[in-house]
């Protein structure tokens, strides 16, 4: 299956390491049913050990009704049927550990699948009712929901509310088929305990926490006041007991955290990374930055000031299974993201936002800390505008029709140029769009100019720099509308967002550059490079 690379500083592995996100349902199918499986990725691990990542983080991969992509759990120590089998998991991450890539799972704390064994017992009256919150509503007949929370989906005005035939209502944040848990009640903290367990004990090396920020909620449910702090259901104090217990089950496994942490907050949010609590969080600040020098600069800034007090790295990442494709999302007039501004439509210049998701793939690359590629990210995959009739996001349908939802970016990935649907497997759950073939592994693996040997370039080097991932980072002068930086040992790297070629500042050796440089040796626009001093 290929051979295991050398490592980083196994104690703390997590510091610097390239993080591939892979959303199984869209990855590789092995069983020709047209749903990727855990038998895809574990076909495809000598491609993932040869691009060169460290850890593999998956998406749920539990059993689930698919109602919310598998953030739906039914059963969180069972695979669900169509990517395989506990088994098969097992498998997975040995194999993955022998090539030298560990292995990360996602738990969604905050609520489970209206099939979880707990809710049905709840809806049949049991007392498991107390592991959820079931409330009689308000008006003279209960018939309004006992308060006013917002949807979680954005532009959703649907309620977080669904009254039952009883006459109580139950809440979810979410979808009505994702019921929130009670984190108030010690069966919740010790059930979630004992599933990381569960997984630690299987080998994983960590853990993503899901919608990290709203477990737990003000016991009253009080109604929703825009700024009244404390929030009854984001961000809470109560919260960080719960991680300081999760802390200590993972500690016993050498394991790690990485939270969903979205807070506009820094300090607040700063408080999830001290020691004794989550490793690491997804820094949503770069991820949704524009293409702006000065923006960029901002946003890099103000990431490593909210880390450095509690010394904890900082995660950069371009794109998720939730978020716009980085080609697509740079090539618009607007490239910055924002869930409330997706709409179908958009003009795209996708060769203008290749030539800048290129550069962005070595920025973020260079930047201090650990970084997370999501799947297709390393082949230059575009964003589907799908036909209506094949979206399958709740975001979609929540937000009446206006959303594109999130599917755009879960098209299956190519692999094959020749193979019927681009060597995904079957039909693919998702419909790919005439020319996705183009994108194919095996053909950018002959060309020494694609995306795919651009990240595999990249990654060789930062494995074989020390002074890349982890560390400090300090600012060279440069021209308006460039980003140029210094790291350790010497290297340095330089992105171009100006409107003209740019001079590169002295050095002894160019080790990647996005794009060629110019005939004269000038820095072209929207291009980066990364220079020995």
């Amino acid at each position: 299956m290929g051979q295991p690379r050398p490592a980083r500083n196994q104690s703390a592995w997590w510091r610097s390491a390239v993080i591939y996100q892979v959303y199984v349902r869209s990855f590789a199918d092995g069983d020709g049913d047209g749903t990727g499986d855990l038998a895809g990725v574990r076909a495809r691990l000598p491609y993932l050990a040869e691009l060169g990542v460290d850890a593999l983080w998956f998406n749920p991969w539990y059993r689930s009704p698919m109602a919310d992509g598998g953030y739906d759990v039914a059963d969180y120590r069972s695979i669900d049927p169509a990517f395989g089998t506990l088994a098969e998991a097992e498998k997975l991450i040995a194999e993955a550990r022998e090539l030298g890539i560990r292995t990360l799972v996602d738990i969604v704390p905050n609520h489970v699948s209206d099939q979880h064994p707990w809710f049905r017992a709840a809806l049949a009256g049991g007392p498991e009712r107390e592991l959820f919150h079931f409330r009689p509503g308000r008006g003279e007949h209960g018939e309004i929901p006992p308060n006013d929370w917002p949807s979680q989906f954005a532009g959703s005005a649907e309620p977080v509310w669904t009254r039952l035939p009883d006459g109580d209502w139950y809440l979810h944040l979410f979808t009505p088929e994702q019921p929130d848990l009670n984190w108030a009640h010690p069966a919740v903290r010790q059930e979630h305990e004992e599933i990381l367990r569960f997984w630690f004990e299987r080998g994983v090396a960590g853990v993503r926490i899901d919608s990290a920020a709203l477990l737990a909620k003000d016991p009253e449910l009080p109604d929703f006041v825009e700024g009244r702090d404390p929030n009854p259901y984001v961000d809470r104090d109560e919260l960080h007991d719960i991680y300081r217990s999760w802390r200590s089950v993972a500690d016993a496994y050498d394991g790690i955290f990485v939270g969903e942490v979205w807070l506009p907050d820094t300090e607040r949010f700063a408080r999830y990374l001290r020691p004794d609590e989550l490793h690491t969080a997804f820094n949503f600040s770069f991820l949704s930055c524009p293409w702006d020098a000065a923006r960029l600069r901002t946003s890099i800034d103000e990431t490593l000031a909210e880390h450095a007090p509690v010394g904890a790295p900082a995660t950069w990442v371009l794109c998720n299974h939730d978020v716009t494709r980085t080609v697509t999302r740079y090539g618009r007039t607007d490239t910055g993201f924002d869930f409330t501004a997706k709409a179908f439509g958009t003009p795209t210049d996708l060769a203008l936002g290749t030539r800048r998701a290129r550069a962005a793939a070595l920025l973020s690359l260079a930047l201090p800390g650990s970084v997370y590629v999501y799947q297709g990210e390393e082949l230059g995959l575009p964003e589907v505008e799908l036909p209506l009739e094949s979206i399958q996001d709740p975001m979609h349908f929540r937000s009446g029709g206006t959303d594109p939802g999130r599917d755009g970016c879960r098209v299956p990935l190519p692999w094959d140029a020749d193979a019927p649907y681009a060597g995904f497997g079957g039909e693919p759950w998702l419909p790919q769009p005439p020319g996705w073939a183009d994108h194919a592994a095996d053909r950018q693996s002959e060309d020494p100019a694609s995306m795919l040997n651009l990240y595999r370039a990249a990654l060789r080097v930062r494995r074989a720099e020390p002074g890349f991932g982890d560390g400090p980072l300090s600012w060279l002068p440069a021209a308006e509308g460039v980003l140029a930086f210094a790291r350790t040992d010497g290297l340095l790297c330089v992105v171009n967002l100006a409107g003209g070629p740019v001079e590169l500042p002295e050095h002894s050796e160019l080790l990647l550059s996005s794009d060629p440089l110019t005939a004269d040796g000038l820095l072209p626009p929207d291009t980066a490079v990364w220079l020995r001093a």
